[in-house]
């Protein structure tokens, strides 16, 4: 066990006597002379309260605060000091816990028949010397202080209830553990070495880890990451938070903005003390954390209470405000003098507590109480003097000068902050405690058939140590429904409320259950709230506090480490292009999914939308609009070749070509109609394919009337060859073998890598654009290359035969038409590779409309000017003319 503290953590309140209340509240406080009856008492004590019975439940509870003077040994110790008591009026319902749950075990004729129960309850004064001297006392007979003697049979000592603290009751355990006496403590049980004495000790609170973790959850859940901390040194229980739940908390996202011990020992300077709080105070008032934690024991809430009232730290805060976490062992406790301060700090704070239920007729039981009826209540007549600042008379003879009391006053008339009538969730614990070691002896009693209850009664005093394997084991349901059973370390197998207190200006308070902590690994939820019961201070307007040692990143932003602070504390980084966060406070941003797209604020994703060349739109019906003209102009060309086919401008150069020609240019005025609305299977294998051969085709006609204009003027000198050449068979060879080629290239694509409905989602942040895959790029430049090959040969055969004597200037017209062929598709590379989506096939489109009217206008436009506006050079003697 480790070495104990000398002082007691609540020595603070010996300070506010000391240098506070005896000067200003003199009525507080109650003055008594150790050197009453000392002759024959070595070790008095003022406040201890028993009852007789078979078997002796013990009671060491911390009461009251004794201050004395220092002792000087001039003369007898007790001689020479008197003592000052500080009353906690809240402590004296664990007593009556404990006796109101004796009187029901005796009056219940099925637990106990026979066998009475008796108590012997002393109060140790948050004292370690008390408590050891108070621990011996027990063991003695009562009224007759010889260790290790007793001198009745009756009053055998089964157990020894102890608390509220966890360190007192550790002092207890130094003794009574040499007994084998149970020991059951209403307190958090500290770390300790469990070896030698665990079999001995009993603990009515679950395992703290449960708490601290149900704790870290609450945090958790409301976002809390920035917390300060308040602690009152208590020994092991300091060094267990300082040492494993605070780097527990770490390691789960929560960082501290203060780790501060508020005065706990004992101090001469009453100024000093205020300064040094006031310093560490003014961290929580300064800071952005809103959650603090104060951990402490049952009492620690006076020491927080006058701290924050005598730094003035309202006063400095103004309507700013905490809210303050407080662990199960603290309660809500008061010193007489504090009645008249306010209690808004507690306004909103969460506590735990032990889930607890309603126990029936215990708040009549307190109501009833009266000093003139239970006298021998040892701590009654204080707590009358103090409450209602009346005396007790001991006899009818005492002086009535004073103020006597009538025996009217009611517990239940007091401020709550004062007392309290309806059991806490301490006085709970003290009453499942008794009715453990109730049930525990009944077991006992029970394994030892046919023997006489006196008999039973020596072997219980001499063999104590075999209550401890009963207690250990019982499970039951106490007369409130609450069910009672310990694990194998001893500790109390239940779970813990979540209080919200609510504070009202006649200083009464309301401790509203908001959520519970279940530690049964069985259940699903170790946390359960319900945030809408919550009540927050009046300083966040009924809205959930924030505690975060910076703002939130907002979504569209990351988080940034910041160096050379903690872990909590970072920067906000607007996410990259194209990327979002839709969460607060994320440390990456990511992507959409690929048929989404973020919004302006990349906080979230978008639908793309589907686009590709409609019909409906501006740009598709556009060049769906100049398609249908030009392909009506080239009908129309088309029937005045027809109605003028036997004139001699028809003739001149071979009509079947021209025929081919315009029915090839028509068909490549159509082929947008392959390009325009949503692509399909069907659509994206003829697009390119029929495009490639149409212009193939056109341009071997092209190449063809070249060539065959050529070699007609190379025929017309005498003696040449080259009549053998002119006729339809070569114009019809050149015109085959040139399309073949190119058919049998896209049968090729079509067969190996055949385009295919495709989506883009890429190309635009906003949109998915359906397109044709062309399967292999390779394949369509192929096809384009041939194309273009066909051309510049074609440009190239007219351009040197541009100035041969042609009637119609048939190779000028081939020369302009097929320099504006070649100019378009060679823009139309760069173009095309440059453009994204649509505006790819608009391209497309264009260079095709462009090109196939390029060669409209310049090969038969001249003819129809002729052939329509001067028919007179359409005949035959004017061609032959013109060749001579």
């Amino acid at each position: 066990m480790g070495e104990v503290n000398k002082f007691s953590t609540t020595a603070f309140g010996y300070l506010i006597v000391r240098s506070l209340v005896l000067g200003l509240f003199p009525m507080s406080i109650c003055k008594v002379s150790f050197s009453k009856g000392i002759r024959g008492d070595p070790s008095p004590f003022f406040h201890k309260y028993h009852k007789p019975g078979d078997s002796i439940l013990g009671g060491i509870i911390s009461h009251s605060f004794i201050v004395s003077q220092t002792i000087t040994f001039r003369r007898h110790p007790f001689e020479d000091s008197s003592a000052e008591f500080i009353l906690l009026t809240q402590t004296y319902q664990h007593i009556l816990a404990l006796e109101f749950a004796v009187i029901e075990i005796n009056g219940n004729p099925q637990i106990l028949t026979n066998v009475t129960l008796g108590f012997n309850i002393y109060n140790n004064y948050f004292n370690p010397k008390l408590t050891y001297a108070a621990t011996m006392e027990i063991l003695s007979t009562p009224g007759r202080f010889i260790p290790n003697y007793k001198c009745d049979f009756q009053n055998n000592l089964i157990a020894v209830i102890g608390g509220p603290n966890s360190n007192d009751f550790l002092h207890i355990a130094t003794i009574l553990s040499q007994y084998k006496i149970a020991q059951l403590a209403y307190s958090s049980a500290p770390e300790m070495n469990r070896s030698n004495q665990a079999i001995s000790f009993h603990w009515m609170f679950p395992n703290a880890d449960y708490q601290y973790y149900g704790i870290l959850q609450l945090l958790l859940y409301f976002k809390w990451t920035w917390l300060g901390i308040f602690y009152i040194n208590m020994g092991n229980q300091t060094e267990l938070l300082l040492r494993k739940i605070l780097p527990f908390f770490s390691q789960h996202g929560i960082c501290f903005d203060f780790i501060e011990t508020l005065a706990g020992g004992l101090f001469d300077d009453l100024n000093a003390l205020i300064e040094a709080s006031r310093a560490k105070l003014n961290l929580a008032w300064k800071s952005r954390a809103n959650i603090v934690i104060f951990h402490g024991e049952f009492h620690t809430v006076t020491s927080l209470w006058a701290l924050l009232e005598l730094s003035e730290y309202y006063d400095k805060a103004g309507k700013k405000a905490k809210v303050w976490i407080m662990t199960a062992d603290v309660d809500f406790t008061s010193i007489l003098f504090q009645r008249n301060w306010s209690i808004d700090f507690l306004q909103g704070a969460i506590s735990l507590t032990i889930q607890s239920k309603e126990v029936s007729g215990f708040q009549k039981f307190v109501q009833m109480r009266n000093p003139l009826l239970h006298k021998e209540d040892g701590f009654l007549k204080e707590i009358w003097l103090q409450l209602f600042d009346c005396l007790i008379p001991n006899s009818s003879s005492e002086s009535m000068d004073q103020n006597i009391c009538t025996g009217e006053e009611k517990l239940e008339d007091l401020p709550m902050i004062v007392f309290e009538t309806k059991m806490t969730t301490h006085s709970y614990c003290v009453y499942n405690a008794v009715y453990a070691v109730a049930q525990a002896l009944q077991a006992l009693y029970s394994s030892i058939n046919k023997q006489r209850s006196r008999m039973i009664l020596k072997i219980l005093k001499q063999e104590s140590w075999k209550l401890h394997h009963f207690l250990r084991r019982v499970s039951f349901n106490n007369s409130a429904g609450g069910k009672i059973s310990f694990d194998e370390n001893g500790e109390f197998v239940g779970k813990f409320d979540i209080i919200n207190w609510v504070t009202f200006p006649n200083q009464s308070f309301l401790r509203v259950k908001v959520g519970t902590i279940d530690p049964d690994p069985l259940s699903r939820h170790l946390l359960t709230i319900r945030e809408d019961d919550f009540t927050w201070p009046t300083w966040f307007n009924q809205v959930s506090p924030v505690s975060l040692c910076n703002d939130n990143c907002p979504s569209g932003y990351r988080k940034t480490k910041l160096e050379g602070k903690q872990f909590c504390c970072y920067d906000c980084l607007p996410c990259p292009q194209g990327e979002i966060t839709n969460q607060t406070d994320m440390g990456t941003c990511f992507q959409c999914p690929e048929d989404q797209y973020p919004n302006n604020k990349q906080d979230f994703c978008l639908l793309k939308e589907m686009t590709y060349l409609s019909y409906e739109e501006t740009l598709g019906s556009s060049l769906l609009a100049v398609t249908i003209i030009l392909s009506f102009i080239t009908i129309s060309v088309l029937g005045v070749f027809l109605k003028y086919h036997n004139t001699p401008i028809i003739k001149a150069n071979n009509r079947s070509l021209s025929y081919t020609l315009l029915l090839f240019i028509l068909l490549s005025f159509l082929c947008p109609l392959l390009f325009i609305g949503r692509p399909m299977i069907v659509t994206c294998l003829l697009r390119q394919t029929a495009f490639g051969i149409i212009f193939s085709v056109a341009v071997s006609c092209i190449l063809a009337k070249t060539i065959t204009v050529v070699l007609a003027f190379m025929a017309t000198k005498p003696g040449s060859k080259m009549r053998t050449w002119v006729g339809k068979r070569l114009s019809l060879s050149i015109v085959l073998s040139c399309s073949f080629m190119q058919t049998l290239l896209c049968a090729v694509w079509l067969a190996i890598y055949p385009p295919f409905p495709d989506f883009d989602v890429h190309s635009f942040n906003s949109e998915i654009v359906v397109e044709c895959n062309e399967g292999s790029v390779v394949m369509f430049y192929s096809v384009l290359s041939f194309m273009g090959f066909l051309a510049i040969v074609s440009f190239i055969v007219a351009f040197l035969a541009r100035k041969l004597p042609d009637t119609f200037q048939e190779t000028k017209s081939i020369t302009f038409s097929m320099l504006v062929f070649c100019s378009v598709w060679l823009s139309f590379v760069p173009a095309y590779l440059s453009t994204k989506g649509k505006y790819t096939v608009a391209v497309e489109i264009f260079s095709l409309l462009s090109s196939s009217a390029g060669l409209l206008t310049f090969v038969f436009f001249p003819k129809c000017y002729i052939i329509i506006m001067r028919p007179h050079l359409n005949k035959r003697e004017h061609l032959i003319k013109r060749i001579i």
